[in-house]
């Protein structure tokens, strides 16, 4: 098996055989790997043309993510035990979260008993996690800077999001949300102008 390095990176580390690069995708160092566990056939497909710079694909074994042509990734944390889909023509600013898994129990006892395991330093793995719900953001959808989109969103197409909103709930196809929780500000038209405001 051919080692997979990237040409000058800093971080002495191998794209895995189980990601996927199309024609001319970029990824800046293997240390976006460190947390990848993928043991899926095809865990990681970057469309043509994509590029990923200082990201984290936090990845479990049954997870897969697929990025479009033309995407850019610019410091995703991506979180993920099913599912992520994210469209063609996509720009994902610093510092995004997404996730498919919130890998923690609501139940106060349950996460007691989690880090008391954790603090014995046995592995996270004995933890099975909690049903993933896919997330798809769908083609030319712009997620500004610190927001954090969580499991089962559908983000729809042409969609705007706010900087450091948390979207827990579905953004329609061509609108702008934003906030904690994100809601929706002004619906566009395919041509990106605004035809109507609902902040008013």
């Amino acid at each position: 098996m051919t080692a997979r390095t990237i040409a000058g990176d800093w971080h002495p580390g191998t794209i895995p055989e189980n990601v996927q690069l199309d024609a001319g995708a970029h990824i800046e160092t293997t240390y976006s790997f460190h947390l990848y566990r993928s043991t899926r056939p095809t865990g990681i497909v970057f469309g043509t043309n994509s590029s990923a710079y200082i990201c984290m694909f936090d990845m479990g074994p049954e997870a897969q993510f697929r990025v479009g042509a033309y995407t850019l990734l610019n410091g995703l944390w991506l979180i993920a035990d099913q599912s992520v889909v994210i469209g063609t023509h996509c720009l994902i600013s610093w510092n995004v979260v997404i996730m498919d898994n919130f890998r923690a129990s609501t139940d106060a006892s349950q996460r007691r008993r989690m880090l008391e395991i954790f603090a014995t330093c046995r592995k996270p793995e004995v933890f099975a996690p909690l049903a993933p719900r896919p997330v798809v953001i769908g083609n030319n959808a712009w997620v500004g800077f610190d927001c954090c989109i969580l499991p089962g969103v559908h983000i729809g197409e042409g969609a705007v999001i706010g900087a450091r909103s948390v979207v827990d709930t579905d953004v329609p196809p061509y609108t702008i949300a934003a906030g904690n929780p994100a809601r929706l500000i002004r619906t566009l038209n395919k041509e990106n102008h605004v035809v109507a405001n609902r902040s008013s």
